[in-house]
């Protein structure tokens, strides 16, 4: 069978499992070929990370595991595997592929798949602390990143949306399935919404993962742990960090404080990193973000800035998180990890304003680096890779003898 991508809108309906091999690959390449981190901190040795299997989690997952903490990891993900009318999921082969690399090297790397809010996720993830990481551990990374959150009390679900709050605003989306660039109105959100948002994508259940993981005692003396976020420049504020995200993001932001203070008792610490804006499967949903990455990383190549995700999280553990000194974690006087500090220096952001202003529909891919956001975008899936042959067929029976 020969695999070929299918994208509708900014939902990439295949992947390409030998290309997924590629990106994971490349992204310890890139880990292993960094200067060791010198530190001062005490890295960690056995890392949990919730929302393993794309994004921000699996590039934390890749530089803890391959750099120099050279961690065992326990990844849990909702992802699917090969049937009847699907290849799988690019996280489904990204499981995969990062456990045979990091069993090659001699590391734990265990795979939980499954829904990272029920109950039987949660014992399975204690269970296999308790087998196969000598029954704690250091760091927890809260990366989950899914619109749906069941309501255990009814039953019911609760759904998040990306809209603003008080009123309408326009702004411009990617479509990357017909290369065109379109406008797009939202609504303001209802007040349902705006809490629906909050409980999917706020900090409640970072609380109840780590308030579950500290009543069964596999939290270690002096453990950490860390969400991501984003906060943007003010021409992203209106959908993004005053809309119903914004919200969320505030949550979680007040979440980390509430943390600090419960987990004091185990010397336990808190932590979120804003992180750049970067082409993720999440980040290409939002309107009005697209046409701004298009000019940013057209600015941030040529200042030689630019970040993709396991460049960000690198920097993070070895230059921020875990410092070159026995002082505390960087952060800013919010308590916050600025990862976003190169997109958001004055030159960059004068040069990338300077640039969104002219962009349109009729030039966007000459102003803004159209070809490089769809590069990134097909490489999560698993496309675009020039070392893998596209053109040869894969052996659909010893894809399904594959396990995450």
């Amino acid at each position: 069978m020969i695999i070929k991508p299918v994208v509708q809108g900014v939902v990439a309906r295949t992947c390409h499992p030998v290309g997924c091999k590629q990106a994971v690959k490349n992204q310890i390449n890139y880990v292993t070929q960094q200067t060791p981190a010198q530190t001062g901190s005490t890295l960690p040795k056995r890392v949990l990370i919730l929302g393993a299997s794309s994004g921000f989690g699996l590039s934390a997952r890749t530089a803890l595991a391959f750099g120099a903490a050279k961690a065992d990891t326990l990844g849990v993900s909702f992802e699917r595997g090969i049937s009847d009318k699907s290849v799988g999921s690019a996280g489904w082969y990204n499981n995969i592929w990062f456990r045979e690399f990091a069993e090659q090297e001699g590391r734990f790397a265990g795979n939980i798949v499954g829904d990272a809010f029920s109950s039987q996720t949660r014992e399975q993830v204690v269970d296999a602390i308790k087998t196969h990481m000598g029954g704690s551990v250091d760091l927890v990374i809260y990366s989950l990143a899914t619109g749906v959150r069941p309501n255990p009390a009814t039953g019911d679900f609760w759904r998040s949306v990306i809209k603003p709050v008080g009123e309408p605003v326009t702004g411009y989306s990617v479509n990357i399935e017909k290369g065109t660039l379109e406008s797009v109105t939202m609504p303001p959100a209802s007040r349902e919404e705006i809490e629906a948002t909050e409980k999917v994508m706020g900090g409640e259940d970072w609380q109840d993962w780590i308030g579950w993981l500290a009543g069964q005692g596999v939290l270690a003396d002096g453990f950490r742990t860390v969400a991501f976020s984003y906060i943007g420049p003010e021409q992203t504020h209106a959908l993004y960090h005053h809309g119903t995200l914004g919200y969320a993001k505030a949550h979680l932001h007040k979440t980390k404080d509430e943390l600090n203070q419960k987990m004091a008792s185990l010397n336990g610490k808190a932590d979120i990193a804003v992180c750049k804006a970067l082409v993720t499967k999440a980040s290409v949903f939002i309107p009005g973000l697209a046409p701004y990455l298009l000019a940013l990383m057209n600015v941030m190549k040529q200042q030689g800035t630019h970040e993709t995700c396991i460049e960000q999280m690198y920097r993070l553990f070895y230059e921020r998180f875990y410092t070159s000194s026995n002082d505390s974690t960087v952060t800013d006087s919010n308590g916050l990890i600025r990862m976003d500090d190169w997109e958001l220096s004055p030159d960059t952001q004068s040069k990338t304003i300077a640039l969104l202003e002219q962009i349109n529909p009729g030039n966007f891919r000459q102003m803004g680096d159209y070809e490089g956001f769809v590069k990134e975008f097909m490489q999560i899936n698993g496309f675009f890779h020039p070392e893998v042959d596209y053109s040869q067929p894969l052996n659909l029976a010893e894809l399904k003898s594959l396990i995450p």
